[in-house]
């Protein structure tokens, strides 16, 4: 596997993770009739808080980012994107078995929203996400926090 580490986001990688959504996003975007080139950027921007974001180093370089922000009944996943020549390589996989370690050392519910027909929900659903609810265009998930460390 690839060697990768997270760090602390800060205001100046906002744009990198906005053109990061904008390419990862891209397709399925397409495939539900709702990509819009500015406004997959923009979404990133209005939405972007450093203090919850961890950036995804690989060989020094910037690789992906996600984001656990704190919520009155749980922790939201967000922003999860992996450049694309790393997704399939178990960054992903490992990044997100780290994130939700720390919530179930915590007992944290985890949420999050996946695009409808995304391989990601793949992936979730392989670490203990299940469906809570679903549009036309979103997929909500939630984890229970797994104390017994039964998820993998």
């Amino acid at each position: 596997m690839v060697d990768w580490k997270l760090r602390p986001a800060s205001m100046a990688d906002g744009e990198a993770v906005a053109e990061l959504r904008a390419v990862v996003l891209r397709a399925d975007l397409q495939r539900l009739g709702r990509y819009d080139e500015q406004r997959v950027r923009q979404r990133l921007r209005d939405g972007f808080t450093p203090a919850y974001t961890r950036v995804v180093v690989v060989d020094g370089a910037f690789a992906g980012c996600v984001a656990l922000r704190p919520a009155a009944d749980a922790h939201w996943l967000e922003h999860f994107y992996l450049a694309p020549h790393l997704q399939g390589s178990g960054v992903g996989t490992a990044v997100l078995r780290e994130l939700l370690e720390r919530c179930d050392r915590a007992g944290t519910l985890v949420r999050l929203n996946v695009l409808q027909g995304s391989a990601a929900r793949r992936l979730y659903e392989r670490h203990g996400f299940a469906l809570e609810a679903e549009d036309p265009v979103d997929v909500f998930m939630v984890r229970e926090p797994n104390v017994a460390g039964q998820h993998t």
